[in-house]
C-alpha cells in the first residue's frame, strides 16, 4: 500500500517540523482522562448524526471497509512531546463526510469516546485530508491504550482534539466546547502558536 507523506504540513503554518515548546520521543507515551475502556469486535459501534443528510452507524467491520488509506505523520501532545512519522491506516474525515452528506448549516463537529470523551472542532478544521479515523498505527492494529480500535488524528493540532476509542461524530450547527475545552484547555489548539490554554 503506498503511503501519503504529509509530514510536511507545519509548512503551512509558517514553523518549524518540531513546534515551539516541544521535544521529540521515539516512545509513544499513553495519556487519556481516565482507563483504557473494554470493548467487543461484536458491539463495536461508529454512529454519525445531527446536521447531515444521511445519519448512519457502522459495525466494526462495516467501518473497517470504507476506503482507508495510509499516511505518514506527526502527532504533538500538548503536554510537550511530538512523535515523527508515525503511519497511520483509517478513513479521511472527508471521506466520512461525504458518505453521510453534510448539510449547509453545519459549522462544528463534535467527537465522542467510549469513555465519555468529547472534543469540538469547526467544520472547515476537520475537513482536511490529514484528519483520519484509524485503526492501524506502523502496520499493526491500533493498541487499546492508543484508542484501538479506532481513533481519530489530527496531525494540524495538538492530540487531544483527536479522541480515543471514538464513538460518534456529530455535525453541529453552533459551537460547543468538548471535555479538555471546558477545564480551560485552548480550543483551536495549534501547536505552531502554542496554543494550550485558553
Amino acid at each position: 500500500m503506498s503511503v501519503r507523506d504529509v509530514t510536511d504540513l507545519y509548512e503551512e503554518f509558517d514553523g518549524e517540523r518540531l513546534p515551539p515548546g516541544q521535544r521529540e520521543t521515539e516512545r509513544f507515551p499513553v495519556l487519556s482522562k481516565g482507563g483504557t475502556p473494554s470493548w467487543s469486535a461484536d458491539t463495536w459501534e461508529f454512529e454519525v448524526w445531527g446536521a447531515v443528510d444521511d445519519p448512519t452507524s457502522f459495525s466494526l467491520s462495516e467501518f473497517r471497509d470504507l476506503p482507508s488509506e495510509t499516511q505518514r505523520q506527526d502527532f504533538h501532545c500538548v503536554t510537550g512531546w511530538s512523535r515523527f512519522d508515525n503511519e497511520f491506516t483509517g478513513v479521511t474525515f472527508p471521506t466520512l463526510a461525504d458518505l453521510v452528506g453534510v448539510r449547509d448549516d453545519a459549522s462544528h463537529v463534535m467527537f465522542y469516546g467510549f469513555d465519555d470523551y468529547t472534543t469540538d472542532l469547526t467544520l472547515a478544521e476537520c475537513m482536511r485530508e490529514e484528519v483520519m479515523f484509524v485503526w492501524e498505527l506502523d502496520g499493526e492494529p491500533l493498541p487499546d491504550d492508543h484508542g484501538g480500535p479506532v481513533r481519530v488524528v489530527t496531525p494540524h493540532k495538538y492530540a487531544y482534539k483527536g479522541s480515543k476509542w471514538v464513538s460518534g461524530v456529530e455535525f453541529l450547527t453552533e459551537k460547543e466546547l468538548g471535555y479538555w475545552e471546558k477545564r480551560g484547555y485552548s480550543d483551536t489548539a495549534n501547536p505552531w502558536n502554542e496554543e494550550r490554554y485558553s
